[in-house]
């Protein structure tokens, strides 16, 4: 597998630099300065490509070109966007980019309650506690009969949290779900947004009347004419998996198990229509069985995103370490070495730990942390590597 490293471009204090310095072979990165459902020019591309190329490495995957929430809901305008994003691909395609990633989740792109998460090892990591989040989607966010949604059990303990919780930790649950969480990646809401709580209920109010049939119907027309595009152009696109793997805030979710996989792949049947394997999104989902689903997708996998999750069983989860947690890492990259030995490779949400805690990083992409996981995967690649050799050998 190829060493990727998720890079925030040229302002990222994270340097090319220092990424060759510690075996990073390939870089996935995105335009973060156009704006969304903009057509992403040529020369713009062109000069990413070439700044990257003159640090010693090259650009794998782009990761990601936002899919508008208007093609996700099937909005008017959604023709007019289609149309600007197949002209990006185009444009990324010529500039011998070939592998992007995307995803099809509405309004929120991942979500967790907690980025500083306090590990007995005193280290931070990211977390999901259901109560905090039924607290936000019932007492905060006040969504329409989104008590439905939790038993009775977790609704009295929201209620008994709606007793202590402080104005304080109310704004920190707001920043770290809507905006925190976000604003890096899809930049529809961000730092500054004057009332963040209510452009997050403007964009569920997008959704009222779209299920997971109408969300499949949706991808199905984004998908039947992108990939031709892509595939023309010698390009490959690779859903993402839901993050989290189950419907939050009442809104489908449609790339959450083996089923909506296979219903992906098959829908438009093309060498340009893939997966991102993303072990950690589909270890958060009790219904998977991760090391099965990389034995019958990894040759459709045309990125891979390792890390792993712990279960709780009163349904919150944990990033938990590379070597650990539900995901079972080392048996992946023994599918993928053999497989799909020349797919694209980074590690994702890296602890928080040592001096990257004074630091401002995106939540989960810490240096340190990081680097950290790098060296047991790279490890864990070193150990299979040698279990092909020996295999051969016998």
């Amino acid at each position: 597998m190829e060493k990727t490293w998720r890079w925030f471009g040229k302002k990222d204090p994270i340097t090319l630099d220092m990424l060759r310095q510690i075996g990073v072979e390939g870089i996935v990165t995105s335009l973060y300065d156009v704006p969304n459902n903009e057509v992403w020019q040529t020369e713009d591309i062109l000069d990413l490509k070439k700044f990257i190329e003159a640090a010693g490495l090259r650009w794998s995957v782009v990761e990601s070109v936002p899919v508008s929430e208007s093609i996700k809901y099937g909005g008017k305008d959604r023709d007019l966007l289609i149309e600007n994003y197949k002209q990006t691909l185009k444009n990324l395609g010529k500039a011998g980019i070939t592998t992007v990633c995307y995803n099809f989740m509405p309004v929120i792109d991942w979500v967790r309650t907690d980025l500083h998460k306090t590990l007995p090892d005193g280290t931070q990591t990211l977390y999901f506690d259901k109560i905090k989040f039924a607290y936000f989607d019932c007492k905060i966010l006040k969504r329409k009969e989104a008590e439905k949604d939790y038993s009775q059990e977790e609704m009295q303990q929201v209620n008994e949290l709606e007793n202590v919780i402080t104005e304080a930790e109310k704004a920190e649950l707001i920043d770290t779900i809507i905006v925190k969480t976000q604003g890096f990646i899809n930049r529809s809401i961000v730092h500054g947004n004057e009332d963040p709580v209510e452009a997050f209920k403007n964009l569920l109010r997008l959704y009222e009347d779209v299920d997971k049939g109408k969300l499949r119907e949706n991808l199905k027309y984004f998908l039947q004419q992108v990939i031709p595009v892509a595939e023309k152009n010698g390009m490959r696109l690779c859903i993402h998996p839901d993050d989290p793997p189950f419907p939050v805030f009442g809104l489908p979710r449609i790339v959450s198990n083996e089923d909506d996989i296979r219903w992906i792949l098959e829908l438009v049947e093309s060498p340009a229509n893939g997966f991102t394997f993303c072990a950690g999104s589909l270890s958060a989902g009790i219904q998977n069985e991760v090391v099965d689903l990389a034995k019958k997708f990894a040759k459709k996998s045309f990125f891979v995103h390792l890390r792993s999750t712990e279960i709780m069983e009163n349904g919150d989860f944990v990033e938990a370490s590379h070597l650990g947690g539900r995901a079972n890492l080392i048996e992946l990259i023994r599918i993928f070495e053999k497989e799909n030995p020349n797919v694209p490779m980074r590690v994702d949400h890296g602890k928080l730990m040592l001096d990257d805690v004074a630091k401002n990083y995106n939540p989960g992409y810490s240096f340190l942390g990081r680097m950290f996981a790098l060296a047991q995967v790279e490890g864990m690649m070193a150990v299979v590597r040698n279990e092909m050799k020996s295999n051969l050998m016998n």
